[in-house]
């Protein structure tokens, strides 16, 4: 990477990078692609900071998405909070028609039966996955950046990106933030979500997903994939909509929805075991695919809050409960109670084996669980606000 240009934004410091294409990451020919760096409002190089990985949409690059950030309410999704540092990323400068958009592969609006999308429709990466991927890790080794908390967000194209590029790769995002992503159809396929998966596959944990979309944007066709998908692998996604179109202003998009914003993404740790809740009684019914004309608000998983205990090799507890008043004011009436399926990711030292029988208690409750592919799922819990301790011991 080259050093192009130093700058100031909003008082931060701002640089921009070139690079070349390595040939590992498969592009046809050489090209060159512009990334920027978006340091920490209170710099101090002797502390360490999360990273904020942004994919812009369709109608941006690196540049204007810079401008973006200047301006409040313009696209608040790629503004990087101040203890953080950004990353972001470009992919306009060489899309030679449609072949480097962060999509990689089946764009939102693709014909599924062109035998050029079919190919690309697998778990194998693409080019342009491969340079991002190489550019977030280039970053990390070379800024102290907690590696621990790393975040993926995107606007339109750029929330399919993100959503494709990182749900995959547990092992670098602790979380991720799409604001109506335009399709989702790239994360689906990279995950085989609604595809029978090749023989072996696996990906680690994935990061948890917060995601916000309209059911009156026709860029969401086919949401219900990644909600469906979601929640039969047992991945966490914290799922928001309302008609709010293609909206990309915060301020907007909480007259529909207030709720959007209440989870603190920025509390996620990859190396910090979470509870991944699905089947929730809570959960407002989906507008997709067949209630579209519905102005009604909903969300998915959305009341949920945590804290672990103890992650220690033959014993785990973990606080759940749900959010009350003093969390998050909303306009919405939060339930006292929500009973879930539960299941255990990014488990650090309490690491059962596949065919292990595992007690666990949460209340007077008890009983047992049988780890099968590295998880286990105590199913129906009863969750309030007040919260409860889920023990599990080996």
């Amino acid at each position: 990477m080259t050093l192009i240009k130093e700058d100031v934004l909003n008082g931060r410091k701002l640089e921009l990078y070139q690079q070349n294409s390595l040939p590992e990451w498969g592009y046809e020919k050489p090209q060159t692609d512009t990334f920027a760096i978006y340091y920490p409002k209170d710099y101090d190089p002797e502390k360490s900071y999360p990273l904020w990985v942004v994919f812009h949409s369709a109608g941006h690059d690196v540049y204007s998405t810079i401008e973006c950030i200047k301006e409040e309410g313009n696209h608040d999704i790629y503004h990087v909070v101040d203890d953080a540092f950004g990353l972001i990323l470009d992919c306009r400068a060489n899309t030679q028609g449609t072949t480097d958009w962060w999509w990689g592969g089946a764009s939102a609006q693709a014909d599924l039966s062109d035998p050029e999308v079919i190919k690309k429709r697998s778990i194998e990466t693409q080019p342009v996955e491969k340079r991002c991927i190489a550019t977030v890790l280039d970053t990390m080794a070379k800024y102290p950046i907690d590696e621990n908390r790393v975040y993926a967000c995107g606007n339109s194209m750029g929330g399919s990106g993100s959503l494709g590029i990182a749900l995959s790769r547990g092992d670098i995002f602790a979380g991720i933030k799409a604001n109506v992503p335009a399709g989702v159809r790239h994360a689906a396929d990279r995950c085989c979500l609604d595809l029978e998966a090749p023989e072996g596959f696996k990906i680690p944990d994935p990061p948890i997903v917060v995601d916000y979309s309209a059911q009156n944007d026709g860029w969401s066709d086919g949401h219900e994939v990644l909600y469906d998908g979601m929640n039969a692998k047992k991945y966490l996604l914290m799922g928001f909509w309302g008609a709010f179109g293609h909206a990309n202003n915060h301020a907007q998009i909480a007259k529909y929805n207030d709720l959007i914003h209440s989870f603190d993404l920025f509390g996620v740790k990859k190396n910090e075991a979470y509870p991944a809740f699905t089947n929730a009684s809570t959960n407002d019914p989906l507008p997709w695919p067949s209630d579209r004309d519905s102005k009604a608000a909903g969300q998915v998983n959305a009341f949920f809050r945590w804290e672990v205990i103890k992650d220690e090799e033959n014993e785990f507890e973990i606080t759940l409960r749900l959010i009350n008043e003093s969390d998050w004011q909303t306009r919405v009436e939060l339930p006292k109670e929500s009973t879930a399926d539960v299941t255990m990711r990014r488990l650090q030292n309490f690491k059962p084996n596949d065919g292990d029988e595992i007690a666990w208690e949460y209340g007077d409750a008890k009983g047992n669980v049988t780890c099968k592919d590295g998880i286990f799922t105590v199913e129906k819990l009863a969750i309030t606000q007040s919260g409860c301790i889920l023990k599990f011991n080996k």
